[in-house]
């Protein structure tokens, strides 16, 4: 068998693979997405009652009004801040990423219980207390930021805790947002993968649509 001959078939098995792997798969993968998981294709992205889109499922958002169920503290403000105005240097450590400070360093410490400002002369109130103000039990996903500092979930029990403050702001039965939060807990992944988790843009959206 000659050399053109077998460079003839590499050239054309390469072809016909660049066809199959590069065109035909990618776009046999999108059809399958967008007919059988149209939403998980498009980014699971969440809509409020005005049909405009807020957010994905996957990715979340800071909540800190007493009329919305609070998402956990992010160490990059669910990477919502402005790259130019990074004064608090919350991009510091990129879109995405946890602080990796240890339990006993001070910045974590002053930031969940507070610090003194001497030019101010008075203390900073930290996380705890803030949360303890409002009526409000602290989790430790209500006063730790997670991994990514993107996590749109909290735990059931942190929704919990905030139900009491919820329900007066806003003046509702909190059994009404107690239903809100187990409509709105993803369980475990074919049950007995991961905890169980609320997802806080989801929840707030739910909570938008109850009407005093």
């Amino acid at each position: 068998m000659s050399f053109a001959r077998e460079a003839s078939r590499a050239v054309r098995s390469t072809l016909v693979l660049w066809v199959i792997g590069a065109i035909i798969y990618p776009f046999a993968m999108i059809a399958i997405g967008q007919i059988v998981f149209p939403f998980q294709a498009n980014g699971s992205l969440l809509k409020n009652s005005t049909g405009q889109v807020v957010g994905s499922a996957l990715i979340g958002q800071p909540f800190s009004s007493d009329r919305y169920f609070n998402s956990r503290p992010s160490t990059t403000s669910y990477s919502t801040a402005d790259p130019k105005k990074d004064d608090a240097g919350v991009l510091r450590t990129g879109v995405s990423g946890a602080s990796n400070l240890a339990p006993s360093n001070p910045a974590l410490m002053e930031r969940i219980k507070g610090k003194d400002d001497p030019e101010k002369s008075k203390k900073v109130e930290g996380d705890f207390n803030r949360l303890q103000k409002a009526g409000v039990q602290p989790t430790g996903d209500l006063v730790y930021t997670s991994g990514s500092s993107l996590d749109p979930h909290i735990t059931p029990e942190a929704a919990i805790a905030q139900v009491a403050r919820v329900a007066k702001t806003r003046g509702v039965q909190p059994n009404q947002l107690e239903t809100l939060i187990s409509q709105n807990t993803d369980n475990r992944f074919l049950g007995i993968f991961g905890e169980p988790g609320v997802n806080v843009l989801k929840l707030n959206l739910a909570l938008d649509k109850i009407k005093a």
